[in-house]
């Protein structure tokens, strides 16, 4: 068995549910191993994504757990068995795990959703929006790292804008409309971009404008991916020492439902256009 030396976030997520399965049937790591000829230390490798799992020995642990869900199987069983190796793998080895992680997860994704506060959402940002973005880092990053920063944040627009996006629902308040971000000019094209992708059926976008009551409880940012199954789903929540990603069904769920309330109090998509015209006008 050949150990992965850093297993990506999908890989992890594929041994937490085996262990979720494993210990909803009361089952120890030993008597899991054994029913497959391996060993603890072995169960405890594809547990923690540092060794794969064929689609057999998935399919024989799902049986022995008693987990009858057919389509969640089938999940786990894709991410078991795939072996894209997508536009990201250029940059491996330039950027840190967390790029990778993020665009691994994005080429999964069957939808997104977006809560931003300060800061337009990256799969909607212009080239010159994140280089500005990204001018802002401590410690300062270098031309070299910088440029490449912007340039994967500009390829992972391949999902919303490529030949088979996918749907994006992104709910911004106006604060990260109206904060400027690099020049005048960066922010009004900013503007534009937003509205011009709003015109796209599979994107809407609508904004959360300064005068609405009681909004302060849902000021948070996040992106929702939505996996092959709801259980697969993930959240990412970006903390000031990097993203931290939500994948337990009861906080998935709590977090579906911050986004349709979050979404219900913002304006609708023809009103959030016509304050985002209004605003680029201003600048």
């Amino acid at each position: 068995m050949v150990l992965r030396r850093e297993p990506t976030a999908r890989q992890l997520r594929l041994g937490i549910e085996l262990r979720r399965l494993r210990e909803a049937a009361g089952l120890s790591a030993v008597e899991a191993a054994a029913l497959l000829g391996a060993n603890r230390v072995q169960m405890s490798h594809i547990e923690t994504g540092l060794a794969g799992v064929s689609e057999q020995r998935l399919r024989r642990l799902a049986s022995h757990y008693a987990c009858t869900d057919e389509e969640f199987i089938n999940a786990l069983v894709t991410m078991a068995t795939d072996r894209t190796r997508g536009w990201w793998e250029e940059y491996r080895g330039l950027l840190s795990t967390p790029f990778m992680d993020l665009s691994e997860l994005d080429h999964h994704s069957r939808f997104q959703y977006n809560v931003a506060i300060l800061f337009v959402p990256g799969l909607l940002q212009t080239e010159d929006y994140a280089r500005a973005v990204y001018s802002t880092r401590i410690p300062a990053l270098t031309e070299d790292q910088l440029e490449l920063r912007v340039r994967h944040r500009v390829a992972r627009r391949v999902i919303i804008d490529g030949p088979s996006p996918i749907p994006l629902d992104a709910v911004i308040h106006e604060a990260a409309l109206r904060i400027m971000v690099g020049t005048r000019t960066t922010s009004r094209a900013q503007l534009t971009r937003i509205l011009e992708l709003s015109d796209a059926e599979h994107i809407t976008v609508r904004v959360i404008p300064f005068d609405l009551e009681g909004f302060s409880w849902g000021s948070s940012t996040m992106a929702y991916l939505g996996g092959d199954v709801t259980k697969l789903d993930t959240v990412i929540r970006d903390t000031p020492t990097g993203a931290v990603y939500v994948d337990a069904e009861d906080q998935l769920s709590t977090y579906r439902a911050r986004f349709q309330e979050v979404k219900a109090m913002a304006l609708t998509p023809e009103r959030s256009r016509d304050l985002i015209q209004r605003l680029a006008k201003e600048l």
